[in-house]
């Protein structure tokens, strides 16, 4: 099924950005525009887009330095876009926290296919604005969910916590970074308090810690969330 996505694009051209914005949204992505780093980083923190396209050449900021500033707050995936072409400077925006990168000029055909490569590594799986898991279903616009195409019956903070787990799926979260990112803990709380909420998670998605088929306990690590067949 075709891949689509929230896009965040940073780019102070005004033409390219104009030419960005109709080409993806052609190829059906939402896309959100800024002019400059800081608008940018604060629309990316906000309104936590699927996928950011950073220029570097930014007139308040240079891009390298709000890729850093954005990677102490978020793990949105990132795609550098850039006229320069020096290897030392592209390992650089790599080293900082780029998924990849693009040197200008580029069409959209080219950014919309990296998008959907990188989405593809991030191990998200978007389609329609939903994160797709297996047969699992988490629309964070519509704060539904459904499992094998029946609605899943689910308090805000299960849902926070399956679209959260969702949007990583593959990937070992610690109870830690729940607390942090779902509850909004920083400095402190029970891992009981997650343990609690997974459990009821469970019982939902039809499935129990010793047989799980969607959520899965990784012991002295965390938790994470995969297909069944994967």
């Amino acid at each position: 099924m075709r891949q689509v996505a929230q896009v965040l694009l940073i780019e102070d051209d005004a033409a390219i950005r104009g030419a960005l914005i109709r080409g993806l949204t052609e190829r059906g992505h939402a896309v959100d525009s800024a002019a400059a780093a800081l608008p940018g980083l604060e629309s990316a923190v906000t309104n936590r887009p699927d996928l950011v396209v950073l220029d570097l050449g930014l007139p308040d900021l240079d891009g390298t330095t709000m890729l850093r500033m954005l990677r102490g707050a978020s793990r949105v995936p990132v795609i550098v876009a850039t006229a320069r072409d020096d290897e030392a400077e592209i390992v650089a925006v790599l080293d900082a926290g780029a998924d990849d990168y693009l040197v200008k000029p580029f069409s959209a055909a080219q950014l919309d296919a990296r998008i959907r490569a990188v989405l593809r590594r991030a191990g998200e799986a978007v389609v329609d604005g939903a994160v797709v898991v297996g047969g699992l279903r988490v629309d964070a616009r519509s704060r539904e969910a459904s499992l094998d195409g029946v609605p899943l019956d689910l308090t805000p903070r299960e849902f926070a916590l399956l679209h959260y787990l969702a949007c990583r799926s593959g990937q070992v979260v610690s109870k830690r970074e729940l607390l942090t990112e779902v509850w909004q803990l920083p400095y402190g709380g029970a891992d009981k308090t997650v343990d609690v909420h997974l459990s009821w998670l469970r019982r939902k998605l039809g499935e129990t810690a010793q047989q799980p088929r969607y959520v899965h306990a990784v012991r002295g690590v965390g938790v994470r969330i995969s297909a069944p067949a994967d």
